[in-house]
């Protein structure tokens, strides 16, 4: 995969404040339950995107929503304490909220208040287009409105940037941002919308990336349920089996996963090595509660 003088990676996503509890067992309806942990954080999958990537050495942008409100100063103030870059997000509205509850086996429930003023529009994309256009790598989180996806997907096009696409997104801008995207990353039930093949083992995970890479991407990655993640190129794939560790949260793995896969391209490392990072990335995250990633101990010497 070709390497890229490297700049920076633009990361357009959302920005939310985390709210975790954890508890011994979810309460039936009328029923209670003690909190055991509670931790109230920057959260949203674009922000954890631009977390992990600054954590593994990366200078990140985030191009995000965040409200106009108390929760929204605290979460910009929050991200660029962490050493991300926010001066392309917008204000406007509430914050979102995102409301994850872990029981004592690991198994969670997320509840989420979005408003629709809390997802990017084309026009914020547009105002971002300097922090675009200067990206060596762009990473798009499709659970983001397709026109301000489609706008970001052809500034960085005409910039020559990298396009990283994770989740799934169905419809016509699906087969546009397929054809522009160099890096895909998907769970089971994403790969299975931007395929519509059903992911049960690896055997389809193999069929489904086989099928993405002929769309126009050049590295894909694809979780199998319960397995791990393969990595699929041109020509061949790596199966990643998952880390024999306990799981306490399964919240940001996927997000620390494509921060370890993104830090590796970038440094023109082979796909299966980006992948081992990518992985170890997940593991280390799953391993805490609420899906903040520590990713510190695994950053590459002169990440940039």
């Amino acid at each position: 995969m070709e390497t890229r003088h490297p700049g920076h990676v633009a990361v357009l996503g959302q920005l939310a404040r985390d709210l975790v509890l954890q508890v011994d067992a979810v309460p039936d309806a009328g029923g209670s339950s003690p909190v055991r942990q509670r931790r109230e954080l920057l959260g949203g999958k674009g922000a954890n995107h631009a977390l992990g990537l600054r954590q593994l050495g990366n200078a990140v942008e985030l191009i995000a929503v965040a409200g106009d409100d108390p929760a929204g100063a605290s979460a910009l103030h929050e991200a660029v304490e962490q050493g991300i870059g926010v001066a392309c997000a917008a204000r406007r509205g509430t914050t979102a909220l995102l409301v994850d509850v872990v029981d004592s086996g690991g198994a969670r429930r997320l509840l989420e208040h979005v408003p629709g003023d809390a997802l990017l529009t084309a026009d914020d994309v547009h105002r971002a287009s300097a922090a675009i256009t200067a990206a060596d790598t762009v990473c798009l989180q499709l659970q983001q409105p397709a026109e301000a996806l489609l706008a970001a997907a052809e500034i960085a096009t005409r910039a020559q940037a990298r396009i990283v696409l994770d989740g799934a997104i169905e419809g016509d801008a699906r087969d546009e941002l397929l054809t522009r995207a160099q890096v895909v990353r998907a769970d089971a039930a994403e790969a299975a919308l931007l395929t519509g093949r059903e992911i049960g083992d690896l055997d389809a995970a193999r069929r489904a990336a086989a099928e993405l890479l002929r769309r126009g991407p050049e590295l894909v990655a694809i979780g199998v349920p319960g397995a791990g993640d393969l990595i699929a190129w041109h020509g061949d794939d790596a199966f990643l089996r998952f880390a024999d560790s306990r799981v306490v949260d399964v919240t940001g793995g996927g997000d620390a996963f494509l921060a370890g896969l993104v830090t590796g391209v970038r440094r023109g490392w082979s796909p299966e090595r980006s992948g081992r990072l990518a992985a170890a990335a997940a593991s280390a995250t799953v391993q805490l509660l609420g899906g903040r990633p520590e990713l510190g101990r695994l950053r590459p010497d002169g990440a940039q």
